[in-house]
């Protein structure tokens, strides 16, 4: 059974950092690309940065430079490092990730991360 398990998430200060965690178990094989989403109240859910296999990463234009994202292949872990957090950076987090290139997206249960001071 596939499980998606989010951490890391929670309230931080401007300027402040949070990491970010999903792993994926259930899953015999190393998934072919994995990223995180961020949803605002009353706005669409947006791309934040991904990573495939390869190593090849993309990032919303607002993160570049403050967010890494990494994975762990043999594990199917991905992670986002937030850093020099702003407070139009708080949303609900979502861990996605595609199992090959022609599967449908798959997300988590999303995480809540709030930056206020």
């Amino acid at each position: 059974q596939v499980q998606v398990v989010e951490s890391g998430g929670g309230s931080v200060q401007p300027g402040g950092s949070l990491r970010l965690s999903c792993v994926v178990s259930g899953i015999g094989s190393s998934i072919f690309r994995m990223g995180w989403y961020r949803q605002a109240p009353g706005l669409q859910r947006d791309l934040v940065a991904s990573m495939g296999r390869s190593g090849i990463t993309n990032y919303a234009d607002s993160v570049k430079g403050r967010f890494t994202i990494s994975r762990d292949n043999a594990r199917n872990t991905v992670y986002l490092q937030m850093n020099s957090l702003k407070p139009e950076d708080t949303a609900v987090y979502y861990c996605n990730y595609y199992l090959y290139s022609y599967s449908p997206p798959s997300w988590g249960q999303g995480t809540q991360v709030t930056v206020s001071s």
